[in-house]
């Protein structure tokens, strides 16, 4: 799973990461609200809220307003109630206050993951194709019970565009997550091109092209 971490401690950060990266996941640790402004979008966000250029909390609200939509833990010293009700009320998934135990975020992690990636029904449409169930994390697709076969660079894009079924997501943003993924260099397999191979296994009408704006999953 691609992890965004936001803490600018070194030896915190760095502890974090390597944890993270043992149980095979892949981590972007950034040390700045700018850096993680500028990071493509990942499948789940570890967010400090004191950093030296502002606060994890203004990124967190800036996210859900723009409808970013990942899920949110939040890692922070601060361990008043009030601030934990701050927290989720910004639109964090989970709370963790320093200092944490490394196996106990991972099983934060892993938990907050499981319930915001878990298997979704999504409507067939007016195509009459039947209905599209997903597994993400597992790389998991079924049209009614038929299993379908999705390649590496289909999963990349459609697990963007899955995080939330109804938005809309720039070619930036997709093509983000491939780069993020390791996939950006394939150079035979143009958006467009993964977009239409996605349609034939899924069904036309499952996602949709909005024109300057980007691609959209439909419900």
């Amino acid at each position: 799973m691609d992890l965004l971490l936001l803490e600018d401690d070194a030896d915190l950060g760095r502890a974090v990461t390597d944890h993270l990266a043992a149980a095979r996941h892949r981590v972007r640790w950034c040390r700045s609200i700018a850096e993680a402004e500028a990071a493509p979008v990942p499948d789940l966000a570890l967010l400090d809220l004191r950093l030296p250029d502002g606060d994890g909390l203004a990124l967190l609200r800036a996210w859900r307003a723009a409808g970013q939509a990942c899920p949110v833990i939040v890692l922070t010293a601060r361990d008043q109630v009030s601030d934990r009700i701050r927290g989720l009320q910004a639109g964090a998934d989970d709370y963790l206050v320093k200092p944490f135990d490394l196996d106990e975020l991972l099983a934060r992690v892993d938990a907050v993951a499981r319930r915001a990636l878990a298997p979704q029904a999504l409507s067939g449409g007016s195509g009459g194709s039947g209905q599209l169930r997903l597994d993400v994390p597992a790389h998991q697709a079924w049209r009614d019970d038929e299993a379908i076969d999705l390649t590496q660079m289909e999963w990349a894009v459609l697990a963007c565009l899955a995080q939330r079924p109804g938005r809309i997501y720039s070619r930036g943003e997709i093509e983000g997550r491939l780069a993020h993924a390791g996939l950006a260099d394939a150079a035979s397999n143009s958006l467009e091109v993964i977009v239409s191979r996605l349609r034939k296994k899924l069904g036309a009408e499952t996602i949709s092209t909005h024109r300057g704006l980007g691609y959209r999953l439909e419900r």
